[in-house]
């Protein structure tokens, strides 16, 4: 068993398209819109097996939680960098750019090398290495 995907309401999904693709290096497969919901989305594909699913409506409230402070539900989504090179590199690249670093690169206590990054609409990306 794996995880498919993971599904995030955006109000700009072509900015979000964007950010992945010039970011991450994601892969977007074709459009989906759904004329009588006004629903339209993007898969998202990494190297390997995950997917992102970022999705538009309109009429979706907005998130009232602080993406800073932590919270109950899903609070972030890790992504493999492959070294602790890349992971430097994509944080100081990211706040470069004006992106908010919550989380500066550390060693955690099981052993991982992470940043903590807020992607345009303020989800937390954890940017790590084994």
């Amino acid at each position: 068993m794996k995880i498919d995907h993971i599904a995030i309401w955006t109000y700009d999904l072509e900015g979000m398209k964007n950010f992945y693709m010039h970011y991450f290096d994601a892969t977007p497969g074709k459009a989906y819109y759904n004329h009588s919901r006004e629903f339209r989305s993007y898969f998202l594909s990494f190297d390997g097996e995950s997917r992102l699913e970022i999705m538009e409506m309109p009429n979706i409230p907005k998130n009232r939680n602080n993406p800073v402070k932590q919270y109950s539900g899903i609070i972030h989504f890790a992504l493999d960098m492959g070294s602790r090179e890349q992971v430097d590199k994509k944080t100081h690249q990211l706040r470069d750019d004006g992106f908010k670093v919550i989380g500066e690169p550390r060693i955690t206590g099981d052993g991982y090398y992470e940043s903590v990054i807020l992607d345009p609409d303020g989800n937390r990306i954890e940017l790590m290495a084994y």
